[in-house]
């Protein structure tokens, strides 16, 4: 027998910091919400150590504010249901979502807060030594390489926040980035390299990672500058080399950019009524917790306005 479809006023998918508040927002409002979530909520909070900027803590782990902001988006009868979109159909006041659990929901409004996933190399030996030495989360992973040395892959926020974290395990930490000077922020950058356990190869990129049957051993690198290719020793790989937006279901609606971030308003809108976009899925420039937070403030309260408008 086929489950029965299940109705609500705003289906939310994704349960990151911008998700969460959408559907606080939605929910506050006396509305029926869902949240569909694919796993753990919270989103890249879960792969986040210490947080420092989001304002009201000065200092918090990333996994322990998605707990507090799991909690808060929940009190006021939020549905938590689990499963990864596989398509929204769009309709005239009524939108149509479907899951991979085989489970359909529609829903007036629906909000987009499905995030971004990490950029992969690309290299040889990447996909084969993914969780044997490969790894894109140092708060889930760092722990295992306890006393080893490292290579952290990237020169942005991610790469330099977390090769930093993992210094109170490994041994020591090699950031290994493309240019020759950093895009962190300096207050980051200062706090790595006054780190006597962190170091840096620059402008050089990976060309392939190796090892035997159970582990990552080794790294080949190339100078961008000389063209030297060099094999060094790694017990561990980090990779922080930017973000692809977590899209796929919804490419063939017209409401992403080529790279596939979602075009939205201010406010928020996508260009199909009744569907917003909210959070790092978005095509904007700052992808951080408190413009997430921002975004699905605004969208949870464009998603009641939309209804009212419907009612109207």
């Amino acid at each position: 027998m086929a489950e029965e479809t299940k109705q609500f006023d705003v289906v939310v998918l994704g349960a990151g910091p911008a998700g969460m508040t959408a559907a606080l927002y939605a929910s506050r409002a006396n509305l029926s919400v869902a949240l569909i979530e694919r796993g753990v909520p919270g989103g890249e909070l879960m792969n986040t150590a210490e947080v420092e900027n989001y304002p009201g803590f000065k200092s918090i782990m990333g996994p322990d504010l998605a707990t507090d902001m799991f909690e808060s988006a929940m009190q006021f009868g939020v549905a938590h249901e689990f499963g990864t979109v596989k398509t929204i159909t769009p309709g005239e006041g009524i939108h149509t979502i479907q899951t991979d659990m085989g489970k359909t929901y529609e829903a007036k409004a629906v909000v987009i807060a499905t995030g971004s996933v990490h950029r992969k190399l690309g290299v040889p030996g990447e996909e084969q030594y993914a969780g044997r030495g490969v790894s894109y989360c140092a708060v889930c992973d760092g722990a295992f390489f306890r006393d080893k040395e490292v290579k952290v892959i990237g020169g942005g926020d991610s790469a330099v926040e977390e090769g930093t974290y993992l210094t109170q395990f490994v041994k020591n930490v090699n950031i290994v980035h493309r240019r020759d000077e950093l895009r962190a922020q300096k207050i980051l950058q200062d706090r790595a390299m006054a780190n006597d356990k962190v170091d840096f190869t620059w402008d050089t990129v990976v060309k392939s990672i190796k090892g035997d049957d159970k582990k990552v051993t080794t790294l080949e690198m190339e100078n961008v500058k000389t063209g030297a290719v060099t094999e060094v020793p790694a017990d561990g790989i980090f990779i922080y080399v930017g973000l692809l937006p977590n899209t796929e279901a919804f490419r063939d609606l017209g409401i992403t950019d080529e790279e596939g971030w979602i075009i939205t308003d201010q406010d928020m809108h996508t260009s199909i009524p009744g569907i917003f976009a909210v959070g790092d899925v978005r095509q904007k420039k700052l992808r951080q917790i408190s413009t997430a937070v921002g975004d699905g403030a605004m969208g949870g309260q464009e998603a009641y306005n939309y209804i009212e408008s419907l009612n109207d």
